[in-house]
C-alpha cells in the first residue's frame, strides 16, 4: 500500500517508518523541511499558509497523521495551548481540502490521538472508549482533535488512536524519566501514587499497522498496553533494570507545580485506561504486558 505520513520524523514516525518498509508497504512523508530518509520520498507542506505538495497525494491509500507539536516541550500559555490544538487540527484540515480537490479517496484516515481525552488527572477511576471526555485543557484538545478527524470525508474510515505513555529507548517519556535513576537520585513524583497508561513503542507500531491492515478498525481506540502502573512502581522498576538506587524522598509535587504551572498535571497527573476495544475487538497480541518486561528490553 501507499502510505503518507505527517510527523514522520517524529519518534513514533521513525520507528513506525521503518515497520511499514519491512512490511513492504511503499511509505511517504509530509514534513516541513526536506529531510533525507532512505527508501521514503519526503514532500514539503506548510500548514499554516495552507501549502502542500500536490504530488503527495497521488496514488495515496492511506494517511497516518502523527504531526503536532509537543504537549511538554513548552509552559502552556494561552498563545502556546492553541499552538498546540493549531498544530493538530489544521493539516487535517489541509489535507482533507486538498484530497477533495484532487477528487482523492483513501482506503483510511489513521490519526493519532491521546489519552488526555480522559482528562489529566481521573485518580482511580477506571476507563475504557465507552468513558466520557475530560474537561480540563488535555481533554478540550484531545476532543476537537478528534472531531475533526471524523469530519475527514475523504476516507472509507478513519481510525483514532488514543495514545498512552509510549516508551522508548531513543527519547520521549522514559528518556526523562531514567535521566535522574540513571544519575542514582530517580525518585516518584508527587504521591507517586498517580496512573501511567503505557505502551511499548514496538506494541504502538504494531497497532498502527493493523489500522492500515485491518478493514474492520473504525473509531477511537485506548492504545495503551493491558497493565497499567503507578509512577512509584515504574521509577522502581527502572531503577531495578538500571541496577540504580532510588532517592528515598518523592519529588514534592509543590515544586514541579512552580516549574511547569498548569502543564504539571503531565508528570503529576494520572489515568488509569483500559485498552477495552483493542483486547475485546481485535485480534492483536501485545509484545510486551509488563512493565518489567518492556523495560528490560529498552534498558538492557
Amino acid at each position: 500500500m501507499n502510505i503518507l505520513i505527517t510527523g514522520g520524523t517524529g519518534l513514533i514516525g521513525k520507528h513506525l517508518t521503518q515497520l511499514l518498509l519491512s512490511k513492504g508497504h511503499k511509505v511517504s512523508l509530509l514534513s516541513r523541511e526536506k529531510v533525507n530518509v532512505p527508501d521514503v520520498k519526503v514532500y514539503l507542506w506548510d500548514t499554516e499558509k495552507g501549502l502542500i505538495d500536490d504530488d503527495a497525494l497521488k496514488n495515496t491509500d492511506y494517511i497516518i497523521h502523527l504531526a503536532g507539536a509537543g504537549i511538554a516541550d513548552k509552559r502552556w500559555t494561552d498563545k502556546r495551548k492553541q499552538e498546540i490544538i493549531d498544530s493538530r487540527v489544521k493539516p487535517i484540515q489541509l489535507l482533507n481540502k486538498h484530497l477533495k480537490e484532487q477528487k482523492i479517496k483513501l482506503k483510511a484516515f489513521i490519526s493519532a490521538s491521546a489519552t488526555g481525552y480522559y482528562g489529566g488527572d481521573t485518580g482511580e477511576a477506571r476507563l475504557d472508549e465507552n468513558s466520557p471526555a475530560g474537561n480540563d485543557f488535555l481533554a478540550t484538545c484531545t476532543k476537537i482533535w478528534e472531531e475533526e478527524a471524523e469530519k475527514f470525508t475523504q476516507a472509507e474510515r478513519v481510525v483514532s488512536l488514543r495514545t498512552g505513555i509510549v516508551l522508548s529507548e531513543k527519547g520521549g517519556a522514559l528518556a526523562q524519566l531514567i535521566k535522574p535513576v540513571k544519575m542514582g537520585i530517580g525518585s516518584p513524583l508527587g504521591t507517586g501514587k498517580q496512573w501511567m497508561s503505557w505502551i511499548h513503542i514496538d506494541d504502538m507500531c504494531q497497532l498502527y499497522l493493523q489500522a492500515v491492515e485491518d478493514e474492520k478498525m473504525q473509531g477511537a481506540y485506548n492504545a495503551v498496553a493491558p497493565d497499567p502502573v503507578r509512577n512509584e512502581e515504574i521509577t522502581r522498576v527502572a531503577a531495578g533494570v538500571l541496577k540504580k538506587p532510588l532517592w528515598a524522598p518523592n519529588v514534592p509535587a509543590f515544586v514541579l507545580k512552580l516549574l511547569f504551572g498548569e502543564m504539571s498535571v503531565v508528570v503529576l497527573g494520572g489515568s488509569y485506561i483500559k485498552n477495552k476495544r483493542v483486547s475485546e475487538e481485535l485480534s492483536f497480541s501485545y509484545q510486551f504486558t509488563s512493565i518489567k518486561e518492556a523495560l528490560e528490553d529498552l534498558l538492557k
